[in-house]
């Protein structure tokens, strides 16, 4: 039965890394569109990265484009959108299908574990899923959740 640490994704400069890398911490994995209505939410996950730092917690983004066309063609401006306006420095990766036959592994596995209110597969942008520090998955936000709506569950996995 595979865990959340036996995933290795890509990064956004192309390289392969292990989410056991990330084994100990909680987390919050998101798939993100740079041209969402949801857009904005890259400054409260920012902001919580910020408050959150001394008690582990990392935000994984993951740039998608199975929604309207929502995301840059080149992942490098993607990630300048992201620096520039939103002040992103949480770990961003290389945009993944979140939805489908062609969907990133770690995603299939994320919706297997929570499904949502309607369906079991990601249905937008900025889907958040919380993972808790020995790998499991805890909650799964809807896209119009804010993140800053979040603190009180994240408050009961980083103590």
């Amino acid at each position: 039965m595979k865990i959340i640490y036996d995933f290795i994704v890509k990064k956004a400069n192309g390289e392969t890394q292990s989410l056991e890398e990330y084994k100990g911490k909680p987390l919050i994995i998101v798939n993100t569109a740079s041209k969402c209505g949801f857009v904005t939410q890259f400054k409260e996950l920012q902001d919580l990265y910020t408050e959150y730092i001394g008690s582990d917690l990392v935000i994984l983004g993951f740039p998608s484009d199975n929604f309207n066309d929502q995301e840059f063609d080149d992942i490098e401006k993607t990630m300048e959108f992201c620096q520039l306006n939103y002040g992103v420095t949480f770990p961003m990766f290389a945009k993944v299908d979140v939805k489908g036959d062609t969907a990133e592994p770690l995603f299939a596995f994320l919706t297997s574990k929570k499904k949502g209110m309607l369906t079991e597969g990601i249905k937008w942008n900025f889907t958040k899923f919380l993972i808790d520090r020995e790998g499991n998955v805890m909650e799964r936000f809807a896209p119009q959740t804010s993140p800053l709506k979040m603190k009180k569950k994240i408050d009961e996995i980083v103590q």
